[in-house]
Protein backbone atom coordinates (compact mmCIF):
# COMPACT_ATOMS: atom_id res chain seq x y z
CA UNK A 1 0.00 0.00 0.00
CA UNK A 2 2.53 2.05 0.61
CA UNK A 3 4.46 1.46 -2.51
CA UNK A 4 1.56 2.51 -4.20
CA UNK A 5 0.65 5.77 -2.32
CA UNK A 6 4.15 6.61 -3.47
CA UNK A 7 4.10 6.08 -6.81
CA UNK A 8 0.92 7.88 -7.07
CA UNK A 9 2.35 10.50 -5.43
CA UNK A 10 4.87 10.48 -8.20
CA UNK A 11 3.23 10.18 -10.76
CA UNK A 12 0.41 12.77 -9.92
CA UNK A 13 3.12 15.34 -9.28
CA UNK A 14 4.13 15.31 -13.17
CA UNK A 15 1.01 16.19 -14.53
CA UNK A 16 0.70 19.87 -14.40
CA UNK A 17 -2.71 22.49 -14.96
CA UNK A 18 -2.17 23.63 -18.34
CA UNK A 19 -0.91 20.32 -19.60
CA UNK A 20 -3.94 18.54 -18.42
CA UNK A 21 -6.17 21.90 -20.22
CA UNK A 22 -4.17 21.14 -23.13
CA UNK A 23 -3.81 17.35 -23.30
CA UNK A 24 -7.51 16.27 -22.46
CA UNK A 25 -9.92 17.37 -24.34
CA UNK A 26 -12.92 15.95 -22.95
CA UNK A 27 -11.46 17.31 -19.35
CA UNK A 28 -11.27 20.38 -21.17
CA UNK A 29 -15.03 20.83 -22.40
CA UNK A 30 -15.97 19.68 -19.10
CA UNK A 31 -14.03 22.51 -16.99
CA UNK A 32 -15.38 25.11 -19.64
CA UNK A 33 -18.84 24.30 -19.05
CA UNK A 34 -18.33 24.19 -15.22
CA UNK A 35 -16.32 27.76 -15.98
CA UNK A 36 -19.22 29.34 -17.94
CA UNK A 37 -22.15 28.40 -15.46
CA UNK A 38 -20.29 28.88 -12.21
CA UNK A 39 -19.50 32.58 -13.11
CA UNK A 40 -23.05 32.90 -13.89
CA UNK A 41 -24.09 31.68 -10.59
CA UNK A 42 -22.26 34.28 -8.64
CA UNK A 43 -23.66 36.62 -10.53
CA UNK A 44 -27.43 35.42 -9.30
CA UNK A 45 -25.95 34.82 -6.07
CA UNK A 46 -25.14 38.20 -5.23
CA UNK A 47 -28.52 39.49 -6.99
CA UNK A 48 -30.71 37.32 -4.83
CA UNK A 49 -29.08 38.18 -1.46
CA UNK A 50 -29.65 41.85 -2.30
CA UNK A 51 -33.16 41.53 -3.28
CA UNK A 52 -33.83 39.76 -0.51
CA UNK A 53 -32.51 42.37 1.62
CA UNK A 54 -33.98 44.80 0.35
CA UNK A 55 -37.28 43.48 -0.18
CA UNK A 56 -37.58 41.82 3.94
CA UNK A 57 -35.39 44.05 5.65
CA UNK A 58 -34.52 40.54 7.20
CA UNK A 59 -31.21 38.23 7.61
CA UNK A 60 -33.62 35.25 8.01
CA UNK A 61 -34.74 35.84 4.43
CA UNK A 62 -31.05 35.05 2.74
CA UNK A 63 -30.83 31.76 5.70
CA UNK A 64 -34.24 30.68 4.24
CA UNK A 65 -32.82 31.21 0.87
CA UNK A 66 -29.80 29.10 1.79
CA UNK A 67 -31.55 26.23 3.47
CA UNK A 68 -34.41 25.90 0.80
CA UNK A 69 -31.58 25.63 -2.05
CA UNK A 70 -30.17 23.23 0.21
CA UNK A 71 -32.65 21.19 2.45
CA UNK A 72 -34.33 19.49 -0.72
CA UNK A 73 -30.78 17.53 -1.79
CA UNK A 74 -31.51 15.54 1.77
CA UNK A 75 -34.78 14.19 0.17
CA UNK A 76 -33.16 13.63 -3.16
CA UNK A 77 -29.79 12.40 -2.19
CA UNK A 78 -29.78 8.77 -2.32
CA UNK A 79 -32.26 9.11 -5.04
CA UNK A 80 -30.42 10.92 -7.21
CA UNK A 81 -27.42 8.68 -6.18
CA UNK A 82 -29.22 5.94 -7.45
CA UNK A 83 -30.05 7.77 -10.68
CA UNK A 84 -26.66 9.30 -11.55
CA UNK A 85 -25.14 5.26 -11.28
CA UNK A 86 -27.73 4.37 -13.68
CA UNK A 87 -28.42 6.68 -16.57
CA UNK A 88 -25.78 8.21 -18.80
CA UNK A 89 -23.97 11.04 -16.83
CA UNK A 90 -23.40 13.14 -19.77
CA UNK A 91 -26.99 13.21 -20.93
CA UNK A 92 -28.30 13.56 -17.03
CA UNK A 93 -25.49 16.79 -17.14
CA UNK A 94 -26.93 18.29 -20.15
CA UNK A 95 -30.44 18.44 -19.72
CA UNK A 96 -30.40 19.55 -16.08
CA UNK A 97 -28.28 22.87 -17.39
CA UNK A 98 -31.58 23.39 -19.79
CA UNK A 99 -33.80 23.64 -17.52
CA UNK A 100 -31.70 25.71 -15.08
CA UNK A 101 -31.16 28.22 -17.77
CA UNK A 102 -35.40 28.71 -17.88
CA UNK A 103 -35.44 28.67 -14.37
CA UNK A 104 -32.81 31.64 -14.28
CA UNK A 105 -35.09 34.06 -16.14
CA UNK A 106 -38.18 33.37 -13.60
CA UNK A 107 -36.44 35.39 -10.83
CA UNK A 108 -37.05 38.50 -13.27
CA UNK A 109 -40.53 38.58 -12.30
CA UNK A 110 -39.80 39.04 -8.42
CA UNK A 111 -40.22 42.89 -8.18
CA UNK A 112 -42.26 43.01 -5.19
CA UNK A 113 -42.37 41.27 -0.80
CA UNK A 114 -45.47 39.74 -1.58
CA UNK A 115 -43.25 37.92 -4.66
CA UNK A 116 -40.66 36.28 -2.34
CA UNK A 117 -42.41 33.11 -2.74
CA UNK A 118 -41.34 32.58 -5.83
CA UNK A 119 -37.59 33.27 -4.76
CA UNK A 120 -37.92 30.23 -2.60
CA UNK A 121 -40.09 28.21 -5.28
CA UNK A 122 -37.10 28.60 -7.37
CA UNK A 123 -34.05 28.27 -5.74
CA UNK A 124 -36.04 24.80 -4.38
CA UNK A 125 -36.23 23.28 -7.59
CA UNK A 126 -32.90 24.12 -8.74
CA UNK A 127 -31.39 22.57 -5.59
CA UNK A 128 -32.86 19.21 -6.81
CA UNK A 129 -31.42 20.03 -10.40
CA UNK A 130 -27.97 20.90 -8.81
CA UNK A 131 -28.16 17.30 -6.33
CA UNK A 132 -28.66 15.40 -9.79
CA UNK A 133 -25.54 17.81 -12.03
CA UNK A 134 -23.07 17.90 -9.46
CA UNK A 135 -22.52 14.33 -8.65
CA UNK A 136 -22.58 13.11 -12.14
CA UNK A 137 -20.23 15.64 -13.12
CA UNK A 138 -17.88 14.71 -9.96
CA UNK A 139 -17.98 10.74 -10.44
CA UNK A 140 -17.63 11.26 -14.63
CA UNK A 141 -14.00 13.16 -13.79
CA UNK A 142 -12.43 9.64 -13.35
CA UNK A 143 -14.22 8.01 -15.98
CA UNK A 144 -12.06 10.59 -18.74
CA UNK A 145 -9.19 11.50 -16.21
CA UNK A 146 -6.53 8.41 -15.59
CA UNK A 147 -5.32 8.69 -11.89
CA UNK A 148 -2.20 10.47 -12.24
CA UNK A 149 -4.49 13.34 -13.78
CA UNK A 150 -7.43 13.31 -10.67
CA UNK A 151 -5.28 15.55 -8.00
CA UNK A 152 -4.81 18.45 -10.83
CA UNK A 153 -7.88 17.98 -11.81
CA UNK A 154 -9.82 18.14 -8.80
CA UNK A 155 -7.45 21.38 -7.67
CA UNK A 156 -7.98 22.86 -11.24
CA UNK A 157 -12.34 22.73 -10.75
CA UNK A 158 -11.46 23.76 -7.46
CA UNK A 159 -9.32 27.12 -8.39
CA UNK A 160 -12.24 27.51 -11.11
CA UNK A 161 -14.87 27.61 -8.61
CA UNK A 162 -12.82 30.17 -6.21
CA UNK A 163 -11.94 32.05 -9.72
CA UNK A 164 -15.24 32.23 -10.64
CA UNK A 165 -16.44 32.86 -6.71
CA UNK A 166 -13.73 36.06 -6.91
CA UNK A 167 -15.09 37.06 -10.38
CA UNK A 168 -18.48 36.36 -10.25
CA UNK A 169 -19.08 38.02 -6.96
CA UNK A 170 -17.29 40.83 -7.86
CA UNK A 171 -18.72 41.51 -11.16
CA UNK A 172 -22.33 40.60 -9.92
CA UNK A 173 -22.26 43.13 -7.23
CA UNK A 174 -20.47 45.85 -9.92
CA UNK A 175 -23.31 44.68 -12.72
CA UNK A 176 -26.50 44.46 -9.70
CA UNK A 177 -25.45 48.13 -8.57
CA UNK A 178 -25.06 49.84 -12.40
CA UNK A 179 -27.53 47.62 -14.65
CA UNK A 180 -29.78 45.99 -12.06
CA UNK A 181 -30.05 42.42 -10.74
CA UNK A 182 -32.58 41.16 -13.76
CA UNK A 183 -29.09 41.43 -16.42
CA UNK A 184 -27.52 39.45 -13.53
CA UNK A 185 -30.24 36.87 -14.27
CA UNK A 186 -30.02 36.81 -17.53
CA UNK A 187 -26.04 36.30 -17.90
CA UNK A 188 -26.57 33.18 -15.70
CA UNK A 189 -29.17 31.58 -17.72
CA UNK A 190 -27.58 32.15 -21.12
CA UNK A 191 -24.23 30.52 -19.12
CA UNK A 192 -26.40 27.50 -18.30
CA UNK A 193 -27.02 27.09 -21.84
CA UNK A 194 -23.15 27.43 -23.15
CA UNK A 195 -22.25 25.17 -20.33
CA UNK A 196 -24.70 22.22 -21.67
CA UNK A 197 -23.37 23.12 -25.66
CA UNK A 198 -19.77 21.81 -24.12
CA UNK A 199 -20.73 19.29 -21.93
CA UNK A 200 -22.68 17.86 -25.06
CA UNK A 201 -18.55 17.68 -26.87
CA UNK A 202 -17.25 15.63 -23.65
CA UNK A 203 -16.56 11.73 -24.73
CA UNK A 204 -17.23 9.67 -21.28
CA UNK A 205 -16.25 6.08 -22.15
CA UNK A 206 -19.55 4.05 -21.99
CA UNK A 207 -20.05 2.30 -18.61
CA UNK A 208 -22.04 -0.79 -18.18
CA UNK A 209 -25.84 -0.35 -18.58
CA UNK A 210 -28.13 -0.51 -15.61
CA UNK A 211 -31.67 -1.46 -16.48
CA UNK A 212 -34.06 0.90 -15.41
CA UNK A 213 -35.82 -1.93 -13.41
CA UNK A 214 -38.71 -1.50 -11.06
CA UNK A 215 -38.78 0.41 -7.59
CA UNK A 216 -37.67 -2.39 -5.53
CA UNK A 217 -34.96 -2.63 -7.70
CA UNK A 218 -33.85 0.95 -7.35
CA UNK A 219 -34.27 0.66 -3.69
CA UNK A 220 -31.80 -2.31 -3.42
CA UNK A 221 -29.49 0.01 -5.17
CA UNK A 222 -29.90 2.80 -2.38
CA UNK A 223 -29.32 -0.36 0.28
CA UNK A 224 -26.38 -1.47 -1.42
CA UNK A 225 -25.12 2.35 -1.35
CA UNK A 226 -25.34 2.04 2.53
CA UNK A 227 -23.68 -1.36 3.05
CA UNK A 228 -20.86 -0.74 1.02
CA UNK A 229 -20.53 2.66 3.11
CA UNK A 230 -20.87 0.43 6.44
CA UNK A 231 -18.24 -2.13 5.44
CA UNK A 232 -15.49 0.67 4.64
CA UNK A 233 -15.25 3.06 7.90
CA UNK A 234 -12.59 5.33 6.25
CA UNK A 235 -14.61 5.93 3.28
CA UNK A 236 -17.19 6.68 5.10
CA UNK A 237 -14.77 9.44 7.18
CA UNK A 238 -13.91 10.47 3.90
CA UNK A 239 -17.25 11.94 2.81
CA UNK A 240 -18.30 13.47 6.17
CA UNK A 241 -15.10 15.55 5.68
CA UNK A 242 -17.01 18.40 3.81
CA UNK A 243 -19.89 17.92 6.17
CA UNK A 244 -17.83 18.60 8.66
CA UNK A 245 -16.87 21.68 7.33
CA UNK A 246 -19.90 22.91 5.85
CA UNK A 247 -21.77 22.39 9.44
CA UNK A 248 -19.95 26.25 9.61
CA UNK A 249 -21.39 26.92 6.12
CA UNK A 250 -23.75 29.41 8.43
CA UNK A 251 -21.26 32.24 7.54
CA UNK A 252 -22.05 33.04 4.17
CA UNK A 253 -25.33 34.58 5.47
CA UNK A 254 -23.85 36.26 8.05
CA UNK A 255 -21.30 37.46 4.96
CA UNK A 256 -24.51 39.01 3.50
CA UNK A 257 -24.79 40.92 6.75
CA UNK A 258 -21.00 41.89 7.01
CA UNK A 259 -21.11 43.48 3.09
CA UNK A 260 -24.59 45.00 3.50
CA UNK A 261 -24.19 46.47 7.07
CA UNK A 262 -20.88 46.37 8.57
CA UNK A 263 -18.30 46.96 5.25
CA UNK A 264 -20.44 48.06 2.52
CA UNK A 265 -18.65 49.79 -0.61
CA UNK A 266 -19.45 53.10 -1.50
CA UNK A 267 -22.66 53.00 0.22
CA UNK A 268 -23.63 49.74 -1.71
CA UNK A 269 -24.54 46.53 0.16
CA UNK A 270 -24.42 44.57 -2.85
CA UNK A 271 -20.72 45.65 -3.86
CA UNK A 272 -19.86 44.97 -0.09
CA UNK A 273 -21.28 41.29 -0.76
CA UNK A 274 -19.19 40.83 -3.75
CA UNK A 275 -15.97 42.34 -2.26
CA UNK A 276 -15.68 40.00 0.75
CA UNK A 277 -17.10 36.91 -1.34
CA UNK A 278 -14.51 37.73 -3.68
CA UNK A 279 -12.03 37.23 -0.44
CA UNK A 280 -13.38 33.16 -0.61
CA UNK A 281 -12.89 32.43 -3.99
CA UNK A 282 -9.13 34.18 -3.70
CA UNK A 283 -8.46 31.85 -0.84
CA UNK A 284 -10.04 28.85 -1.91
CA UNK A 285 -8.00 28.94 -5.31
CA UNK A 286 -4.80 28.98 -3.35
CA UNK A 287 -5.37 26.53 -1.20
CA UNK A 288 -5.58 22.81 -2.56
CA UNK A 289 -2.59 24.56 -4.94
CA UNK A 290 -0.26 25.67 -1.99
CA UNK A 291 -0.93 22.25 0.23
CA UNK A 292 -0.47 19.99 -3.06
CA UNK A 293 3.31 21.82 -3.65
CA UNK A 294 4.33 22.13 0.07
CA UNK A 295 2.51 18.52 1.27
CA UNK A 296 2.84 16.44 -1.92
CA UNK A 297 0.40 14.39 -3.17
CA UNK A 298 0.72 10.99 -1.30
CA UNK A 299 -2.81 9.89 0.16
CA UNK A 300 -1.24 10.35 3.41
CA UNK A 301 -0.07 13.77 3.40
CA UNK A 302 -3.53 14.44 2.06
CA UNK A 303 -5.26 13.32 5.10
CA UNK A 304 -2.84 15.25 6.78
CA UNK A 305 -3.63 18.42 5.30
CA UNK A 306 -7.44 17.76 5.54
CA UNK A 307 -6.65 17.98 9.11
CA UNK A 308 -4.53 21.21 8.37
CA UNK A 309 -7.66 22.74 6.95
CA UNK A 310 -9.98 22.28 9.53
CA UNK A 311 -7.27 24.39 11.85
CA UNK A 312 -6.71 26.87 9.14
CA UNK A 313 -10.37 27.46 9.41
CA UNK A 314 -10.62 28.04 13.34
CA UNK A 315 -8.13 30.27 13.50
CA UNK A 316 -8.44 32.62 10.95
CA UNK A 317 -12.60 32.30 11.20
CA UNK A 318 -11.95 33.45 14.85
CA UNK A 319 -9.34 36.38 13.13
CA UNK A 320 -12.10 37.87 10.88
CA UNK A 321 -14.87 37.88 13.00
CA UNK A 322 -12.44 39.95 15.15
CA UNK A 323 -11.14 42.48 12.72
CA UNK A 324 -12.07 46.07 12.92
CA UNK A 325 -11.94 46.79 9.27
CA UNK A 326 -12.08 45.67 6.01
CA UNK A 327 -8.27 45.89 5.65
CA UNK A 328 -7.60 42.78 8.55
CA UNK A 329 -11.10 40.90 7.75
CA UNK A 330 -10.57 40.44 3.76
CA UNK A 331 -7.06 38.56 4.45
CA UNK A 332 -8.51 36.81 7.17
CA UNK A 333 -11.52 35.35 5.44
CA UNK A 334 -8.83 34.29 2.78
CA UNK A 335 -6.87 32.30 4.58
CA UNK A 336 -9.65 30.22 6.30
CA UNK A 337 -10.77 29.63 3.20
CA UNK A 338 -7.78 28.16 1.65
CA UNK A 339 -8.20 25.64 4.66
CA UNK A 340 -12.07 25.34 3.32
CA UNK A 341 -10.63 24.31 0.10
CA UNK A 342 -7.97 22.26 1.14
CA UNK A 343 -10.32 19.88 3.01
CA UNK A 344 -12.80 20.09 -0.23
CA UNK A 345 -10.19 18.92 -2.83
CA UNK A 346 -7.91 15.88 -1.03
CA UNK A 347 -11.20 14.58 0.29
CA UNK A 348 -12.54 14.74 -3.47
CA UNK A 349 -9.42 12.33 -4.33
CA UNK A 350 -8.96 10.39 -1.77
CA UNK A 351 -12.61 9.12 -2.62
CA UNK A 352 -12.39 9.34 -6.55
CA UNK A 353 -9.27 6.99 -5.86
CA UNK A 354 -10.72 5.07 -3.45
CA UNK A 355 -14.89 4.30 -4.59
CA UNK A 356 -15.37 1.85 -7.33
CA UNK A 357 -17.51 3.16 -10.03
CA UNK A 358 -20.14 0.86 -9.72
CA UNK A 359 -20.49 3.34 -6.14
CA UNK A 360 -19.24 6.25 -7.21
CA UNK A 361 -22.32 8.29 -8.11
CA UNK A 362 -24.63 7.21 -4.47
CA UNK A 363 -21.60 8.09 -2.58
CA UNK A 364 -20.92 11.39 -4.10
CA UNK A 365 -24.91 12.03 -4.33
CA UNK A 366 -24.90 11.22 -0.80
CA UNK A 367 -22.11 13.49 0.43
CA UNK A 368 -24.20 16.13 -1.61
CA UNK A 369 -27.00 15.36 0.22
CA UNK A 370 -25.22 15.76 4.14
CA UNK A 371 -23.20 18.60 2.90
CA UNK A 372 -26.13 20.67 2.08
CA UNK A 373 -28.27 19.45 5.14
CA UNK A 374 -25.28 20.85 7.28
CA UNK A 375 -25.78 24.30 5.36
CA UNK A 376 -28.83 24.49 5.40
CA UNK A 377 -29.07 24.00 9.08
CA UNK A 378 -25.93 26.05 9.75
CA UNK A 379 -27.76 29.17 8.17
CA UNK A 380 -30.82 28.59 9.90
CA UNK A 381 -29.01 28.71 13.11
CA UNK A 382 -27.01 32.20 12.18
CA UNK A 383 -29.70 33.55 10.62
CA UNK A 384 -31.83 32.96 14.24
CA UNK A 385 -28.23 34.06 16.31
CA UNK A 386 -28.68 37.30 14.34
CA UNK A 387 -32.72 38.20 13.95
CA UNK A 388 -33.83 36.73 17.12
CA UNK A 389 -31.11 36.64 19.57
CA UNK A 390 -30.09 39.80 17.96
CA UNK A 391 -26.37 39.09 18.44
CA UNK A 392 -23.31 40.64 16.79
CA UNK A 393 -22.11 39.16 13.18
CA UNK A 394 -18.88 39.55 14.52
CA UNK A 395 -19.96 37.09 17.43
CA UNK A 396 -21.69 34.59 15.08
CA UNK A 397 -18.26 34.70 12.30
CA UNK A 398 -16.16 34.07 15.97
CA UNK A 399 -18.38 31.16 16.99
CA UNK A 400 -18.38 29.50 13.75
CA UNK A 401 -14.02 29.74 14.02
CA UNK A 402 -14.44 28.35 17.16
CA UNK A 403 -16.57 24.85 15.93
CA UNK A 404 -13.76 24.54 13.59
CA UNK A 405 -11.97 22.92 15.94
CA UNK A 406 -14.10 20.07 16.89
CA UNK A 407 -13.78 18.25 13.06
CA UNK A 408 -9.95 18.80 13.38
CA UNK A 409 -10.26 16.82 16.45
CA UNK A 410 -12.46 14.14 15.14
CA UNK A 411 -10.57 13.94 11.83
CA UNK A 412 -7.46 13.47 13.76
CA UNK A 413 -8.99 10.70 16.23
CA UNK A 414 -10.37 8.58 12.93
CA UNK A 415 -7.02 8.60 11.46
CA UNK A 416 -5.60 7.06 14.35
CA UNK A 417 -7.85 4.24 14.98
CA UNK A 418 -7.93 3.46 11.38
CA UNK A 419 -4.41 3.25 11.29
CA UNK A 420 -4.36 0.99 14.42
Amino acid sequence: MQADDTAAGEHASRTGYLALVRSNRDFRNLWLGQVVSELGDWFTTVALFNLLLELTHRVQAVSWLLILMHLPALVMGPLAGMLVDRLDRKRLMIVTNLVRAVLMLCYIFVRRPGQVWLVYAIAATESVLVMLFEPARTASIPNICPKEELIAANALSSVTWSVMLTCGSALGGLVTAVWGREISFAIDSLSFVVSAWLIRRVTIPPRPESSAGSAAAGLRDVADGFRYLRSTPPVLALMLVKTGWCLGGGLLSVLSVFGQKVFPIGGSGAAGIGVLFAARGVGTALGPILARRLGGERRSSMRRSIAAGFVLGCVFYIAFGQARSLTLAWPALLVAHMGGSITWVFSTVLLQLEVPDAFRGRVFALEFALLTLAIALSNYVAGYALDVLGLDPRIVATLVGVYFALPAVVWIAAQRLFRK
